[in-house]
């Protein structure tokens, strides 16, 4: 259940394509971050060119182990045009290989503007199509209202960031809104209002949240969103949560978690790479079937 999941007439919601390739594989998703210091210790160019075949190695390493990977555009984007066909190429072969794609490039701006971006990485068929996109609602959840028809009418997600875990986070999303709400919560309100509205029975919601693996849930105003929801929960390996955390941190809304992890386990290098991911993948399977 990966690609666009257009069959057809017949649209397979990204939360349902998720949920399969978790179950079938675990929480784990591999993070492609082209950091140059990581290409320095692959023994690749700094440029595009090195960029390319760190990202395609990366992928070739986690196809059938785990469910999706998730390039952080920036890397990529820093070396132009030759950057971004490289990230062309990345999404295309994961699709490829069976890998869901996740799309982490944080877009957020108003109107039509927002709708591009939309366009742009959830269109199916475009250069830079992805299964996920994760965006920023805090010029207005409202703001981000097309792209998410977009990613509805064609079985893909969107991740809203809510509750990230750097330092700065503290002073705009955990104030207090005169609902009594956070930020984060409201955030988390208005998307799940959304997701009541479009999600059958039963099933997983295709409009997901971000969520740092180290944010105190109590402390952001949160709860488990429903119905139940897609978390992408970067904070996993280096920056400190392991993943015997993940049920603990998360509790109800552990099932639906997406863990993120790049530099740890892209440090192992090229040659180590699958036996890395195989061992982390593990130990997630291992982490919520307990």
């Amino acid at each position: 259940m990966t690609g666009s999941g257009v069959t057809g007439s017949s649209v397979i919601g990204f939360g349902e394509r998720l949920r399969a390739a978790l179950d079938a594989h675990g929480p784990l998703c591999v993070g492609i971050d082209p950091h140059e210091h990581l290409l320095r210790e692959w023994g690749l160019e700094v440029s595009a060119q090195g960029v390319r075949e760190f990202a395609l190695r990366t992928v070739e390493a986690a196809a059938g182990q785990v469910a999706i990977v998730k390039p952080q555009v920036s890397f990529f984007e820093r070396w132009g045009s030759a950057g971004m066909a490289a990230l062309e190429e990345t999404l295309a072969a994961a699709r490829s290989a069976g890998l869901l794609t996740l799309a982490d490039a944080k877009r957020g701006d108003i109107g039509t503007t927002m709708d591009a971006y939309g366009e742009a990485w959830l269109t199916p068929g475009a250069p830079l199509e992805a299964d996920a996109l994760t965006v920023n609602p805090f010029l207005g959840v409202g703001t981000l209202e097309g792209t998410f028809a977009l990613a509805l009418r064609d079985g893909k997600g969107v991740f809203v960031l809510a509750a990230t875990s750097n330092p700065d986070a503290q002073t705009s999303q955990r104030a207090q809104l005169p609902t009594g709400q956070t930020v984060s919560a409201q955030i988390v309100t208005e998307v799940s209002e959304r997701n009541r509205s479009t999600t059958a029975p039963g099933e997983w919601a295709s409009l997901g949240f971000v969520v740092g693996a180290t944010v105190d849930w109590s402390d952001a105003g949160l709860s488990a969103p429903e119905p139940p929801t897609p978390i992408l929960a970067p904070g996993f390996g280096h920056q400190g949560a392991a993943p015997s955390d993940l049920v603990a941190r998360f509790g109800a809304a552990a099932p639906s978690v997406v863990a993120s992890e790049s530099r740890s386990i892209l440090s192992a290098g090229p040659v180590e790479l699958p036996a890395r991911i195989a061992e982390r993948a593990a130990q997630y399977r291992r982490s919520v079937d307990v």
